[in-house]
């Protein structure tokens, strides 16, 4: 990369991805250059143990555009995306899950609704439009709904779905929201949502199609425990700062 600012950049969190990533990145690879449009793709091997950096390397050789950030130990998917979110150039970011769950197809929704002046487009499941060609378990649908719900009671009222992992932000927006990122796992999503609402940028929910993907790293357990408690510790920060007056 010559280090010049491009349209777009793409970010991917991958935590032993090597079976599921290099389907996702030809799709990109072949999307993204059919448009004709300046980007490039960072791939942020969150300390995997399974061969991804190597294979992203090996894939690098004869694809410019694709870079990767390697941390040497696991630090979690907020950390991962807060690290491609950061390093990007791109005037606009887009942060997706390595499965693509949703379509890289689906990126131009949200890039009309930046285009109508949104600083933070987000997929969404949960919105009139949406399709779910492929569900999730039931149960991880039922902690996926009361996570949500408690995040609109106790954070942010309004939005029905912050977990899918599809989100485009400007690149002044995804800096302003990512500098200070606290929450390094699963639960930062709602961090950052919030960091953008405090700052009165515009968020668009956008419907998207979503197919659920094998393989998940989100343990219902731990990382749903561990999301609940980050939550309630983003709600005590919030309200802390409210009434001093500073950013959580």
């Amino acid at each position: 990369m010559s280090g010049e600012p491009v349209e777009l950049s793409l970010v991917l969190p991958a935590y032993n991805e090597v079976s599921r990533l290099p389907p996702s990145l030809e799709k990109i690879r072949l999307h993204l250059d059919a448009a004709g449009r300046s980007y490039e793709v960072l791939v942020v091997d969150d300390g995997s143990r399974d061969g991804t950096r190597e294979m992203v390397e090996q894939a690098q050789g004869s694809w410019p555009q694709l870079q990767l950030i390697v941390f040497d130990h696991n630090q979690g998917k907020g950390a991962a995306v807060r690290a491609g979110m950061l390093t990007a150039t791109g005037q606009l970011r887009l942060f997706s899950d390595a499965d693509l769950s949703t379509p890289i197809e689906e990126m131009a929704k949200l890039e009309q609704a930046i285009s109508a002046g949104a600083g933070v487009a987000i997929g969404s499941r949960a919105v009139a439009g949406s399709q779910i060609e492929l569900h999730q378990p039931l149960y991880r649908e039922l902690m996926g709904k009361t996570y949500n719900q408690a995040l609109r009671l106790l954070v942010l009222p309004g939005l029905r779905d912050t977990q899918c992992g599809f989100k485009m932000f400007t690149a002044l927006a995804a800096v302003s929201c990512f500098t200070p990122l606290q929450t390094p796992g699963f639960g930062f999503d709602a961090e950052v949502l919030l960091r953008a609402r405090l700052q009165a940028l515009p968020i668009a929910e956008i419907p998207v199609v979503w197919r659920n993907s094998a393989g998940t790293r989100v343990s219902s357990l731990r990382d749903g425990g561990q999301m609940l408690a980050d939550l309630v510790r983003l709600r005590r920060r919030v309200g802390s700062n409210h009434r001093s007056g500073n950013s959580p």
